[in-house]
């Protein structure tokens, strides 16, 4: 079984333009521009039974995580879209791209559309091209600096089980989960004091564990500082067990920020932010609570196989 780490490690031998920044990032920066390009497939990052309008705004939403990650302004976008199914999809889901588009201010300036067999599951994707006058990259951590989250961990996946369990579930949860909100303010305002920075789209503790190997330093976290929205707790509890749930589940989109110690946040508005603990040296990714040690979850997050 070949993992997503393994392929990305062969493509570093043809990606090795400095733009690329050794594919440790989730973006690539060639001058003040930052691009990056996710993709989405049906069965893998959305149900086929999600409404088709919350499809586009998902597909959107995450590659404009991605600059907001960077502290980028979005400039424009090129849309990849496969024909399948029922027309009537289609047109709604190009609908959600054009409300997200308009939401943030991105341009869609072309793209490519293909057709598939019919009954094949749908891959769409994005790429998103923004501008930021300093992109912080995973490499640039250093032990001693602080992690701050921006967001909320835990309610997509939270959102995603129950509609696993009935796809007529509705609520906050799940509204998190279709629709996703980048938060680009913050990361703007967060990217000129940060260290490195990321969002978290596939585990806090996976990603986490791609910051640390990319700056070459440890981290410890306290999973009591995890911020958890009221709807999550409501459903999940506030327990070790629910704090290793949201850390791992993924499709979070918050902001994860290493910041030198002697600096003072100031975000915007009702930004939610917490200090979830602090990188350390050597290599180790350990956790805590109030109880004491917590070993590390067997699965830190979620990560593409090959069969």
């Amino acid at each position: 079984m070949t993992t997503e780490h393994q392929i990305i490690e062969r493509l570093r031998s043809i990606a090795t333009d400095p733009g690329a920044r050794g594919l440790l990032d989730d973006v690539a920066v060639i001058g003040d521009l930052v691009l990056t390009h996710d993709t989405i497939a049906e069965g893998v990052h959305y149900l086929p039974d999600d409404p088709p309008a919350s499809v586009g705004w998902k597909l959107v939403a995450v590659n404009l995580s991605d600059l907001a990650a960077k502290g980028a302004e979005p400039v424009a976008a090129l849309l990849s879209l496969t024909l399948t199914g029922a027309e009537g999809w289609t047109e709604a889901f190009l609908g959600g791209v054009a409300a997200a588009c308009e939401s943030y201010g991105l341009p869609l300036l072309g793209g490519d559309t293909i057709s598939l067999p019919g009954g094949a599951p749908r891959v769409l994707g994005l790429t998103a091209i923004g501008r930021s006058a300093k992109a912080p990259p995973r490499t640039g951590g250093r032990v001693g600096d602080r992690l701050w989250l921006v967001g909320t961990l835990g309610d997509s996946a939270a959102g995603l089980a129950l509609l696993r369990v009935s796809k007529h579930a509705d609520g906050p949860l799940v509204d998190t989960y279709r629709r996703p909100i980048p938060l680009l303010a913050a990361g703007r305002a967060l990217a000129p004091l940060a260290s490195a920075m990321m969002d978290i789209s596939d585990g806090l503790l996976l990603d986490l564990q791609r910051l640390c190997r990319a700056s070459g330093c440890g981290a410890e976290v306290d999973l009591g500082a995890l911020p958890l929205s009221p709807a999550f707790t409501a459903a999940r509890g506030r327990d070790r067990t629910a704090r290793l749930f949201a850390a791992t589940g993924g499709d979070d989109y918050a902001l994860l920020a290493a910041v030198p110690p002697e600096v003072s946040l100031s975000l915007p508005g009702e930004t939610r932010v917490a200090c979830i603990g602090a990188l350390a040296p050597g290599s180790i990714l350990s956790l805590t609570d109030a109880s004491g040690s917590v070993p590390l979850p067997e699965q830190l997050g979620h990560e593409h196989r090959t069969s």
